[in-house]
């Protein structure tokens, strides 16, 4: 624990990704969607992409400060909100001040470039908030805990959901809630500290095909059950995440802070496109609890859910390896 000779805020900054696009060496842009980057598991995977050419990535910062940071009588003046982008192997550091949402929010945002020849691989962002405190400029009054990753390589923001899998025989398991699903491949539960996944292991050889033991076509198809059950996954845990929110006295829906928090502000920049994340979650809310638009919003949940499972990357190579046999066996 570290002790500071002057006041500080003893909550941490909430920090999020909202975009990301490459600057091409002929002066194009590309702007990657919302594979690029993982809340829950705070990473930038520049490499999605698949250009080999980029001069730069811009990334687009969102930073939400916990309460008293603006409240007009905190003992220290001059608040600046500093984005902070740091990579030892190549020993850069670079920083760019944020910008307040408007006056006394506590939301904060803005852009960090990210030079290409600057990088060697993986780089650390985090946010600081600094200000006047008895007169002494530049004191650190609160920071992100815990850094976002930016890999200038990586083709994925990888780790993806943290999940608790299990394998159980579902007509025999001691888990007696599992009987009633025996003729289920798997079941999730996203009731408890983590989303559980079960495996059902009554259905013969499905697990070492989970298990990617085979080759070939099996590989692939591995692959493709894989994202299948992804996608339930991100939908499951959506659900359950939209599905209990505490409200403000305003009627305001106000973001879990476990992984459904982390679930949420993944997933609703493509449930609801164009928002900020807030006014998203209390359209989602207002439609879950309202008379309509719930039931015509669940094709733009399962649309959320299909990109972050990868599963039209893993259909595509099943079509290929497909193609391959039949190739090879007609030759």
């Amino acid at each position: 624990m570290k002790f500071y000779p002057y006041k500080r805020l003893n909550r941490p900054i909430t920090l999020r990704v909202t975009s990301v696009s490459l600057k091409l060496s002929d002066g194009t842009r590309d702007p990657l969607d919302t594979s690029a980057y993982s809340t829950p598991q705070r990473t930038v995977a520049l490499g999605v992409g698949q250009h080999e050419d980029w001069v730069s990535a811009r990334i687009g910062l969102s930073a939400t400060l916990p309460p008293g940071a603006t409240d007009p009588d905190a003992p220290w003046g001059d608040l600046k909100v500093l984005a902070v982008l740091t990579e030892g192997a190549t020993n850069v550091r670079n920083s760019v001040e944020l910008r307040q949402d408007a006056p006394d929010s506590k939301e904060w945002s803005g852009e960090i470039e990210v030079l290409r020849d600057d990088h060697v691989g993986r780089a650390s962002l985090a946010v600081h908030a600094v200000a006047t405190v008895g007169d002494v400029r530049g004191r650190a009054i609160t920071e992100t805990d815990g850094d976002w990753t930016v890999d200038v390589i990586a083709e994925e923001p990888l780790g993806g959901l943290r999940l608790d899998v299990k394998q159980a025989s579902f007509s025999r398991s001691a888990r007696e809630w599992l009987r009633p699903y025996a003729d289920a491949p798997w079941v999730i539960d996203a009731s408890g500290r983590l989303p559980l996944i079960m495996i059902n292991t009554d259905i013969e050889e499905f697990s070492d095909l989970l298990g990617g033991e085979g080759g070939g076509i099996e590989n692939k198809v591995h692959e493709l059950l894989i994202s299948q059950m992804s996608t339930d996954v991100w939908t499951a845990v959506f659900h359950s995440a939209v599905g209990d929110l505490e409200v403000e006295p305003d009627g305001s829906p106000v973001f879990p802070t476990d992984w459904r928090g982390e679930v949420l502000r993944e997933m609703l920049p493509d449930v609801v496109p164009g928002f900020r994340v807030e006014e998203a979650l209390r359209q989602v809310h207002h439609r879950r609890t309202g008379d309509a638009g719930w039931v015509e919003l669940q094709t733009r949940v399962h649309y959320a859910a299909v990109r972050r499972a990868g599963a039209s990357k893993a259909l595509a190579n099943v079509l290929r390896a497909l193609q391959q046999m039949n190739r090879e066996d007609s030759a």
